[in-house]
């Protein structure tokens, strides 16, 4: 049985690009992956003028980011291939010689998933050990693919064919977008949702295995992922993008060839095709709200008739937004009575109710992107500081890399004191105003413009022991003056919840060590690891990880 995907032509030097907070970024010219032990391929500087091909190609070799995504792709690969068959490559300095040419067309049998998302497939048996990275194929299947780029004992290949799928887990018929194949921003469209919860989890326990250098006795078992209530139609915010009338285009509207009222075969507007730097033309995207998907068709109609008129790309804003705030705040509106517009100005406010807490900030500001899992999100937490078997919990609450307040104000009534530290002093005037939107007494939350690193000289003055920390970093994770302080302050619980898992897993394990060497007998435990689903349908998930001091 053979099923056939439809799939770009890939330019060299292009891996896929996908999204992320939107949160799946990679950096497409980066080579290889590499961990910190590969230090036998030196990094080196920009070229000479006068630099033979083979030298320029050397040049490309660059280490990647410790953590990224990159490095992510590595210790998968290095796992396919085994460590015995790395160390002999690297020994023989053969780990850069691709036993494919570009373009190559070659048919392989997929092992495994990457935590990236793509299948991981290794080479024919007649040809050196290397692994071959694809998207949209799964485990078990026989793929045909083709070759677009080589970097460190892999290639990457564009998906031709699947020639025997994996009916187990594949179902084409589950996907509900038309462009799932050729768009970016999906991965997983063809399987069951609880598949999807299953290979996410696989993901966060991996990341600790190898990011966490903690003892694996120490590292508790991975709970199942926390499923999000909506799988389609729950992306509140997209960011479609379009290029501007090319040279040559313009040309021909301003000598009248052309009829400037159609759309031009040339213009696209939606997100990026798998693979490539054009962009993908969309005229819906079924992961989006359906007040999102209702505005874009006409957003697109107004662009297409002044299309002429733009002088560069653009990024568009598409944010799901409530119209108006009730007058009385105190109650929660039914549906009906609740009605959703479509923000687009990045400077417009834009208004989410969790649960019965109302949030406003400007259109261009961080705020989750799926609503439908944020009740759950922030009950687990509430429940992860206030385990039932301790009666008397925290009464304080520091809240770092706050945002607009959402677990501040979320968890309010169950402390006495929050105080929340951000380094954006819009996010904090944001955070601030809606604890008055939110009526919660004078003086229980406050918000402070800073660095997270300087956040612990601020509360000085909280209970330790009666203090909870939540943690919500950016991708990058927290950083060392961060950590340093945390372990000096010592707070009874810390949960760090996060859109990295890799990060995460480093940060955990630092905390962890830097306790036992400065605690003074006291130590951080890591009680439990779990993944929240945010983005079904991609291979994306967000980790809470929660620490008890004993």
């Amino acid at each position: 049985m053979s099923t056939r995907v439809r799939s770009p032509t890939i330019d060299l030097e292009v891996p896929a690009p996908v999204e992320k907070k939107i949160r799946l970024e990679e950096n497409p010219m980066d080579e290889s992956n590499v961990t910190k032990e590969d230090t036998r391929i030196p990094v080196v500087s920009g070229p000479s003028k006068k630099v033979s091909k083979s030298a320029k190609r050397k040049q490309k070799r660059i280490l990647p980011e410790p953590y990224s995504s990159e490095d992510v792709l590595w210790r998968d690969i290095v796992a396919l291939l085994g460590d015995d068959t790395v160390d002999h490559a690297l020994q023989q300095g053969t780990e850069w010689n691709s036993p494919f040419d570009f373009r190559e067309e070659v048919e392989v049998e997929v092992s495994t998933l990457s935590s990236n998302g793509d299948a991981l497939a290794r080479s024919p048996a007649s040809s050196a050990p290397w692994v071959i990275v694809a998207p949209f194929a799964l485990p078990g299947e026989r793929i045909r693919v083709r070759v677009y780029r080589s970097s460190r004992l892999h290639s990457f290949a564009d998906l031709l064919e699947v020639v025997s799928p994996n009916l187990d887990l594949r179902d084409n018929s589950r996907a509900k977008c038309r462009y799932f194949g050729q768009c970016s921003g999906c991965q997983y469209q063809m399987l069951s949702y609880d598949t999807q919860l299953g290979i996410k989890r696989n993901v966060v326990i991996k990341a600790y295995e190898n990011f966490s250098n903690l003892p694996k006795e120490t590292i508790p078992d991975v709970l199942p992922t926390i499923a999000s209530p909506l799988q389609y139609g729950y992306r509140t915010k997209i960011t479609p993008h379009f290029e501007a009338p090319p040279k040559k285009a313009r040309k021909e509207a301003d000598s009248g060839s052309v009829n400037s009222t159609d759309k031009p075969s040339w213009l696209k507007i939606g997100f990026n095709e798998i693979g490539k730097r054009t962009v993908l033309d969309i005229e819906e995207c079924p992961i989006a709200t359906p007040v999102l998907n209702a505005a874009l068709g006409p957003i697109r109609e107004d662009i297409i008739k002044n299309i002429w008129g733009y002088k560069k790309g653009v990024s568009l804003l598409l944010r799901d937004s409530i119209e108006h705030l009730p007058s009385d705040t105190s109650s929660t509106p039914s549906p009906e009575d609740e009605k959703h517009i479509c923000i687009t100005n990045h400077k417009a406010t834009v208004r989410e109710r969790v649960d019965s807490t109302y949030f406003e900030f400007p259109g261009h500001s961080f705020f989750q992107n799926n609503n439908s899992v944020l009740v759950p999100l922030t009950s687990y937490v509430r429940d992860a500081i206030f385990p039932s078997s301790n009666s008397s919990g925290p009464t304080h609450l520091v809240d770092a890399y706050c945002g607009s307040g959402l677990f501040s104000l979320m968890l309010a009534p169950h402390f006495d004191t929050v105080a929340g530290i951000e380094l954006s002093a819009e996010s904090i005037k944001s955070a601030t105003a809606n604890a008055i939107i939110n009526r919660l007494p004078q003086g229980k939350c406050s918000f402070l413009a800073g660095d997270a690193a300087n956040i612990f000289s601020t509360v000085s003055h909280f209970p330790p022991d009666k203090t909870a920390l939540i943690i919500d970093p950016p991708r990058k994770g927290s950083d060392e003056p961060f950590i340093e302080q945390l372990v000096r302050f010592a707070c009874s619980t810390v949960v760090y919840v996060s859109c990295n898992v890799h990060t995460q897993a480093r940060d955990i394990g630092m905390i962890i060590e830097r306790m036992e060497q400065k605690g003074g007998g006291r130590k951080y435990v890591l009680e439990s690891l779990r993944g929240f689903d945010l983005f079904p349908q991609t291979a994306h998930v967000e980790s809470v990880a929660v620490l008890r001091l004993v």
